[in-house]
């Protein structure tokens, strides 16, 4: 397999078998679809090309993580009823299983939804979880939810987004997630309800080292009993971190352009992802918000492995590694790998 030329054709890594642990529902509307609601629901956002610099990065823009964050303001106007949001759930699923996405952890967060139609989080999550019961079907693609609950929020809905999650656990809700500006917001009020979480089943993935620093990470770790780490990339920054995440083999959900759109790196060719993995952590590779960063998970494939030198061995080793975390239970777990082991090339 090493000795074949480098392939150059994105058709290439679009036919490749994936696996993703780390995207956003509210990153994954299509501009499509964004312009055609603008015109129904009369927003004054114009066309698509006024609409596009609001709610994807532009390369003429600051990189930075208060302009990326910045576009979910307007995303979120786009939930504007029931068939709004099974529709972009539909769509975002669609997008994945023409990426050639096999198992798909989608996140979304309930109380942001919820905002732009004046709904309750239990509707939106009812919503969600079954238009993603009845995509996935459709396209045959396994689908797991993650709710996501931002930083910026109070316990009090972090709370409530946990009890709704803990219910709708037989429905395809797995895991819960915190999210959002983790410069400004520490993880303390969030501890006792994540743990109590996970008391009750769900599965933990936190945010952490994208914005700050590798304490962000170990404190995860330790006091969130994070099981995968999103981003995490900051990492790097402590060896003491490093050897604890790597002692107990936590999965980090990288984002290559993400990372560079966002300012976390000063340029995808700094991304650290080939060093994090010389070193021994549990990298697996994702897109975090294909629609904002105008992106698919095989372009991310294109770019670890063309402009950030990972062999084909090593892309394939870490889509086995994202099989290897997926928040499925032991045989659905064991049966994704072996699909995964057979389809990717070898």
């Amino acid at each position: 397999m090493e000795n074949r030329p480098s392939p150059q054709r994105a058709g290439f890594y679009r036919s490749l078998p994936k696996i993703e642990l780390h995207r956003h529902l509210e990153g994954s509307l299509r501009l499509v679809t964004m312009a055609e609601v603008a015109r129904t629901h009369e927003m004054e956002v114009g066309g698509t090309d006024i609409l596009r610099p609001l709610v994807q990065i532009q390369e003429d823009e600051a990189f930075t993580f208060q302009n990326f964050l910045a576009k979910f303001g307007m995303l979120r106007q786009f939930f504007r009823s029931p068939e709004l949001i099974t529709r972009m759930t539909r769509e975002a699923i669609e997008d994945a299983f023409a990426d050639n996405i096999r198992y798909l952890e989608l996140r979304f967060t309930p109380l942001a939804l919820s905002r732009a139609g004046g709904f309750s989080m239990s509707e939106v999550m009812d919503w969600v979880v079954a238009e993603s019961q009845k995509a996935s079907k459709e396209y045959g693609i396994t689908v797991r939810l993650i709710a996501s609950v931002n930083r910026n929020e109070s316990a009090q809905v972090a709370e409530a987004v946990a009890s709704l999650a803990i219910d709708k656990m037989g429905k395809g809700i797995v895991a819960m997630d915190l999210a959002g500006n983790e410069a400004q917001f520490p993880i303390t009020p969030f501890i006792g309800i994540f743990n109590e979480a996970k008391q009750a089943g769900l599965h933990m993935t936190i945010h952490a080292g994208e914005w700050g620093g590798a304490g962000n990470v170990a404190a995860a770790i330790i006091h969130m009993s994070a099981e995968h780490i999103g981003h995490g990339v900051r990492v790097m920054e402590d060896p003491a971190v490093v050897a604890l995440a790597r002692e107990r083999a936590i999965p980090f959900e990288v984002c290559v352009t993400s990372n560079y759109h966002s300012g976390v790196v000063s340029a995808v060719n700094a991304h650290p992802i080939s060093q994090m993995i010389g070193i021994g952590l549990n990298v697996t590779i994702n897109t975090d918000d294909p629609s904002i960063c105008q992106i698919t998970l095989g372009d991310e494939y294109q770019k670890v492995r063309e402009q950030l030198g990972l062999s084909l061995t090593t892309l394939r080793e870490r889509v086995l590694a994202a099989a290897r975390a997926a928040f499925l239970p032991e045989g659905e777990r064991q049966a994704l790998i072996s699909q995964m082991e057979k389809e990717f090339p070898v």
